[in-house]
């Protein structure tokens, strides 16, 4: 019972924040919609990745960016206020193969 109400919760709370659920799915949309939102890792100050880079702009050679991750994350911490994302989750790989496909 407690779990299911934790989970309910939590899926509030991404809908609260902007966000779209996700569903487990990795996907260029998917990080498209995560590059446009204002909520992603938690910005604390209503900017998203598109605030900075409306359309993508200047980051047509991310994508080839070993580092690619940190940078993200750099920009979340930093320009957005928020919190780093996992490397390793749907969201950031996710938004990782949208940045790839602008180049």
């Amino acid at each position: 019972m407690k779990l299911k109400k934790i989970l309910v919760l939590a899926g509030a709370a991404v809908l609260l924040s902007g966000l779209p659920v996700q569903a487990g799915k990795i996907s260029a949309e998917f990080g498209k919609k995560l590059f446009n939102s204002p909520g992603l890792g938690g910005s604390t100050n209503g900017k998203s990745c598109n605030s900075c880079h409306p359309g993508g702009a200047k980051l047509e050679n991310a994508g080839a960016n070993k580092q690619l991750t940190k940078a993200i994350n750099r920009c979340i911490t930093g320009q957005m206020a928020g919190k780093k994302i996992d490397g390793r989750n749907a969201e950031m790989k996710s938004l990782k193969m949208y940045i790839q496909q602008l180049g």
